[in-house]
């Protein structure tokens, strides 16, 4: 029976019967037994016989994938590709999918919820709950803030969605301008520059590329207001 190389640990966590989907389809699921996000080295091992590999955030570069001689696709389960040389998939006719929009509320939600936890120190205070430690300490509000947001895909415009009931003025910087929709949420396209420096809050969604990476560096972090909450999911 051909076999399904499955790396990531929540695969089947909610709804267990994907793996009989594919049983029932002729395949046998192969699962991380690392019960971690597999190294380099496992991945190499792992993947020696298999045609599919269902794959989280584990590495698949070239080094990788030249020891899957009989792989012929590759599912991402999220949405990122970086970890992926998709360049040998495409010079070795290997299939690459992604789940786009399947995570996006939850990435939105954990957005929203890590927002808060920052601006209101939470797990600040409870550490020093916890030590019996009654400081007053002050966080920073959220209500009526200005949010920038890099990158309004799905999950940029879920964030948008949950910032408009704390009534934040929303901007947003992308490539790629959804205007129609910007127009209707109260969000305004902005330049990085302005977002940098005039945003309370900056969360991150765009996809790491070549012309992405290394956006937030010393000097762009220099252009943010001192009390400016950056939020990386």
């Amino acid at each position: 029976m051909e076999r399904i190389l499955i790396t990531p640990r929540s695969f089947g966590k909610s709804d267990p019967s994907v793996f009989a989907l594919i049983k029932k389809a002729g395949y046998e699921p192969v699962i991380n037994p690392y019960q971690q996000i597999m190294t380099k080295e496992q991945m190499m091992a792992s993947v020696k016989d298999v045609v599919g590999i269902v794959i989280g955030v584990d590495p698949l570069d070239s080094d990788v994938l030249k020891n899957a001689l009989e792989l012929r696709a590759i599912a991402k389960y999220g949405v990122g590709t970086d970890n992926i040389d998709l360049t040998f998939c495409e010079q070795n006719n290997i299939a690459v999918s992604t789940t786009a929009g399947a995570n996006a509320n939850a990435v939105a939600d954990y957005t929203f919820a890590l927002t808060m936890a920052v601006a209101r120190r939470l797990v600040f205070i409870n550490e020093l709950c916890h030590q019996k430690n009654w400081t007053k300490i002050m966080g920073n509000d959220i209500y009526g803030k200005r949010l920038g947001i890099l990158g309004l895909g799905t999950i940029g415009k879920g964030v948008a969605r949950r910032a408009s009931g704390f009534e934040m003025e929303t901007y947003a910087y992308d490539v790629f301008q959804d205007t129609e929709y910007a127009k209707s949420n109260r969000i305004k396209f902005a330049s990085l520059d302005k977002i940098f420096e005039e945003c309370d809050f900056i969360s991150l969604h765009l996809p790491l590329t070549d012309e992405t990476r290394h956006i937030i560096n010393h000097t762009t972090l220099a252009k943010m207001k001192p009390s400016a909450i950056l939020i990386n999911t």
